[in-house]
């Protein structure tokens, strides 16, 4: 296999300072290379290293197997492009002169810019929608606008390797997606190989043919991301210890509420998460059941309650699954049903409502209402659970 990009023995950090050792990473033409990480890992260390911003402790950098200590400040602007978190301060300069910036490893000694270099420039402006900025003062725009400023100024450049610092940072969640619409686009059309850091973990793996997780002193792990990143690696990544990732559908959970459980929800299909997360943000602890484990529902409930009645996929729900939700239906101050429609192979949960009923356990309905209705419905769960503690 041909790598266009590669590291050998890389150590970077400051002032001679070792910050991370031994990074070894290859990666080929038009692939995206994505770096995660906690805040302050070095992620961009490694970024301001391989571009030159900072000076390599140990170890080479190639593109197209050439050091790129061997080129020149020019080659290696025709080759690569940078777009940092660092702030630049042009004065008075508009966004198209920003742009046209990255024209300037091409032109004369002059800087003076051809046809092309203007026409380079509007095409520029237009891949990430910001034709309507050409003639504003760049010192007035947003920290969004200005994002989407440089990442012109880069593809202006014509790089065969494009490296971002968090460039999604600022942006509300449609620039983000355009922006990796954008790089996506550029490797696969163009070839360009587009190295990143990026904090929004789902979109990393769902843009990246690579990852490279960074931690501690050394590399984490490096590869494609479903062979490095597994069940609770974003966890370990983070050190998260309140809260969770799911990794399958890149959400994220925050902590489960504590205590013996005062509402126990029957759900399934996905119509029990709106309940789970009310009932969170309520920090009222609860019990859910019976839920197959492929269930939506099951990813959910299993990381904000500790008591989660489940059955095998594809098998049918037993008795014995039946009186554990039983037993800790009968404990609760009340039943919230879901609103999952009946079945052959969940017939159980309609007979946990039945013996709700029978117990006269309050059995509140919330279904496929909006989230303000289930936050009524979780107001009257308070009170419930208020007066049993009276």
């Amino acid at each position: 296999m041909d790598f266009y990009f590669r590291t050998e023995g890389l150590s970077v950090g400051y002032d001679r300072k070792v910050l991370i050792h031994d990074i070894d990473i290859a990666v080929e033409k038009g692939k995206i290379l994505t770096l995660i990480g906690p805040n302050g890992a070095g992620k961009s260390t490694i970024l301001k290293s391989i571009t030159r911003q900072l000076e390599l402790i140990a170890g080479t950098v190639y593109i197209d197997s050439h050091d790129l200590a061997s080129r020149s400040p020019k080659e290696l602007a025709r080759q690569m492009a940078v777009v940092l978190t660092d702030r630049i301060r042009p004065e008075l300069m508009t966004c198209a002169e920003v742009v046209a910036m990255g024209r300037y490893p091409y032109t004369n000694l002059f800087g003076k810019l051809t046809p092309d270099d203007v026409a380079a420039v509007q095409e520029a402006l237009e891949r990430v929608h910001a034709l309507d900025l050409a003639g504003q003062d760049f010192s007035t725009l947003s920290d969004g606008q200005r994002q989407r400023i440089m990442l012109a100024r880069a593809i202006c450049q014509e790089p065969e390797v494009i490296v971002l610092d968090e460039p999604t940072a600022y942006l509300d969640i449609r620039h983000k997606i355009e922006l990796l619409d954008i790089l996506r686009e550029m490797a696969q059309k163009r070839g360009i190989t587009v190295i990143m850091s990026l904090h929004e973990i789902d979109l990393a793996t769902k843009i990246s043919d690579y990852l490279l997780c960074v931690k501690g002193d050394t590399i984490d792990s490096f590869g494609p991301p479903d062979a490095i990143l597994h069940s609770h690696t974003i966890e370990r990544l983070y050190d998260l210890h309140n809260g969770s990732y799911d990794l399958m559908f890149g959400s994220v959970e925050l902590t489960k509420p504590a205590g013996t459980p005062k509402v126990f929800v029957v759900a399934g299909g996905g119509c029990g998460i709106a309940c789970y997360r009310a009932l969170q943000k309520r920090e009222l602890p609860f019990a859910t059941g019976i839920l197959f484990e492929n269930d939506v529902d099951f990813r959910v409930a299993r990381v904000l309650s500790d008591n989660v009645v489940s059955a095998p996929a594809f098998e049918e729900m037993t008795s014995a699954q039946f009186e554990r939700a039983a037993e800790l239906l009968s404990g609760c101050a009340a039943v919230l049903d879901a609103g999952t429609p009946p079945g052959t192979f969940n017939r159980k949960n309609s007979e946990l409502l039945r013996l709700a009923e029978e117990r006269s356990i309050p059995v509140l309905r919330a279904g496929a209402q909006p989230a303000e209705t289930i936050e009524k419905v979780i107001a009257t769960i308070s009170g419930l659970t208020d007066k049993m503690e009276v």
